[in-house]
């Protein structure tokens, strides 16, 4: 599927938009947008957006949707904090703040994929439209979180646990590092291997694929813990970069990062979708909302021109799409 002429086209596209972007904004201000300085904050800022972009996309992708994500990203970042503060609180020492780092981040992966194991059950087993199931689960989620803090946000971690989202390795920022493996790993596993095409066959069209032997069932489970999966990590860098850990943090990525699937490429409907072109959409809309930053422009213009240019993308594929219908006929 990763050699299909119309994902290519899609991600060419995409590619070239986030050249003429990048190149706008350096043209608007030059003195400031294509610094080092600049880079480097983009590189920190869009990871978390990108990981909730993916998960938001494999689930859309199999013909569902995941809309707690966030609150999924933020209670296993509750429960990583948790964890740092009582067992390795500031000062504690080495041996201690390593173990209480290592279990941390096991205990926020699994909570991650446990959330995810629940969204599934109740869509696979109990027969829940994905986007109620989910829709019910973020709240859940959310409101157990305020179970376990009380309210007030978690804060100071270890200084070693504050650099997976804030640290560089030469010069590159972790949390980049981090998203660009996610994202690689995510692209092989839709594109490579059996479990990512079941997922592509079943968003297309699940009937089909069940007669095709295909226990449609089993994979949505897997799908969405894997979505949780991600979710945990995009909560483990939330948590580093901000230094706290609260239930409510970052409630407008889910917005942005369905902005972002939708605009890469992926299908609402199921069935197609690449993470390059996801990728290249959230570079497209990083420079936009940096550049705008830099021009001191409103925030409502940039929200105006994030939805201008998911509008013009749906129209552009709603266009090719008639152009295919077309054709076929004429073939026909």
């Amino acid at each position: 599927m990763s050699g299909d002429p119309r994902r290519v086209r899609d991600v060419a596209r995409l590619a070239i938009l986030a050249a003429i972007l990048f190149g706008a904004m350096a043209a608007l201000a030059p003195d400031r947008f294509p610094t080092g300085r600049n880079l480097s904050s983009m590189g920190f800022q869009l990871p978390e957006l990108g990981i909730f972009s993916i998960a938001i996309a494999i689930s859309l992708i199999s013909g569902g949707i995941d809309l707690s994500v966030v609150s999924a990203a933020n209670l296993s970042g509750i429960v990583a904090a948790l964890i740092l503060t009582r067992v390795a609180p500031v000062g504690a020492g080495a041996l201690a703040t390593a173990a209480a780092m290592a279990g941390a981040i096991a205990a926020a992966l699994a909570t991650g994929i446990a959330c995810g194991a629940v969204n599934g059950l109740l869509i696979a087993r109990a027969g829940i439209t994905p986007i109620l199931a989910t829709l019910g689960t973020m709240e859940l989620y959310m409101g157990l979180g305020f179970v376990l803090t009380k309210g007030p946000a978690i804060h100071n971690f270890p200084r070693a646990f504050l650099a997976i989202g804030n640290g560089s390795i030469l010069y590159i920022p972790a949390p980049l590092i981090v998203f660009a493996a996610v994202a690689i790993v995510a692209s092989i596993a839709l594109e490579r291997t059996a479990p990512g095409i079941r997922i592509q066959l079943a968003g297309t069209n699940e009937r089909a694929a069940w007669f095709s032997g295909i226990h449609v069932g089993r994979d949505t489970i897997r799908t969405y813990m894997a979505t949780g999966l991600l979710s945990a990590v995009a909560g483990i860098i939330l948590i580093a970069r901000a230094n706290s850990a609260k239930p409510d943090y970052g409630t407008s990525y889910l917005l942005q990062a369905v902005l972002v699937a939708i605009l890469g490429g992926v299908r609402p409907a199921g069935g197609f979708g690449s993470i390059p072109g996801l990728v290249f959409a959230l570079l497209s809309l990083q420079f936009i909302s940096s550049g705008f930053n830099m021009l001191r422009e409103s925030q409502y213009l940039k929200e105006f021109a994030w939805g201008g240019l998911l509008l013009a993308a749906m129209v552009a594929n709603a266009l090719a799409a008639a152009r295919r219908t077309r054709s076929r006929k004429e073939v026909l």
